[in-house]
């Protein structure tokens, strides 16, 4: 087991850091989303904040496109801002009606995706929003969901502890992942898919293998985590979550060697 001692630490936001993703297309850059109501774009190679974009609302969510032009950020009140990641303005917005956890592009970067509330994934049109699909995915509320970087899997995570493996193709269910007691808050795919890393108020992030489920390294931690993101091609994993030593955010990398 690893712990805090082998990360490196970006500081800069003043309440909790909710979610965080990579640039897909620039890896040494990574996007936070805060509840101080502002989003961040890091130099994780400097340890320095590059942009700050300030937001309507408390942000529980975020992600990048596919092809880095845009991020798609989530508040409390379920409402989506789209960013243009080359000027940092918000250029667009969605107001949804339902209790929204968490936000993707698909890998084609042509289908919007949401987690709800109800248990349900949520499939739009992209970039009309029109909605093309829902699925009962859980039976308790779907908190989070991420792609493999292959375009064959997408995996969710939920309020009854499970993660769930679906195919992409047709979104059938193939396989569930059980390490986790408590709500699963936050699920990522290593840059090559071949592991699956997810936490929750267990302290502690599971990693285990995709294709077998076998769990091959945790990782500990003092608080119940918020977000986990992999690096698009490392085996570098940055996560943040309910630290208890201090009120501010602090997003931690594991991976870097001491």
């Amino acid at each position: 087991m690893s712990s805090h001692r082998d990360c490196i630490e970006l500081k800069g936001h003043s309440e909790s850091v909710d979610q965080l993703c990579w640039d897909p297309t620039h890896s040494e850059y990574l996007a936070t989303a805060s509840a101080d109501k502002t989003v961040r774009i890091w130099d994780s190679r400097a340890g320095k904040c590059t942009h700050v974009v300030q937001t309507s609302g408390e942000n529980i969510n975020i992600c990048w496109s596919p092809d880095g032009k845009q991020i798609a950020v989530g508040n409390k009140e379920d409402l989506i801002s789209f960013i243009d990641a080359r000027t940092y303005k918000v250029v667009n917005t969605r107001q949804n009606d339902i209790e929204v956890n968490e936000i993707s592009w698909n890998y084609g970067g042509d289908k919007f995706f949401l987690t709800s509330g109800q248990g349900t994934i949520e499939v739009l049109d992209y970039p009309s929003l029109k909605e093309v699909k829902s699925i009962q995915a859980h039976t308790a509320n779907c908190y989070c969901l991420e792609f493999d970087p292959k375009g064959r899997y997408l995996a969710t995570g939920s309020a009854d502890t499970l993660v769930s493996l679906w195919e992409v193709e047709d979104l059938t269910c193939i396989r569930t992942f059980g390490n986790l007691n408590w709500p699963v808050r936050t699920i990522s795919f290593s840059y090559d898919g071949e592991y699956l890393a997810s936490a929750s108020e267990d302290l502690f992030i599971d990693i285990s293998h995709v294709e077998t489920g076998e769990q091959v390294h945790k990782i500990e931690c003092n608080a119940a985590m918020n977000s986990l993101a992999w690096h698009p091609s490392k085996y570098l994993l940055a996560y943040a979550g309910d630290e208890i030593e201090s009120k501010t955010g602090i997003v931690r990398i594991f991976g870097y060697s001491s």
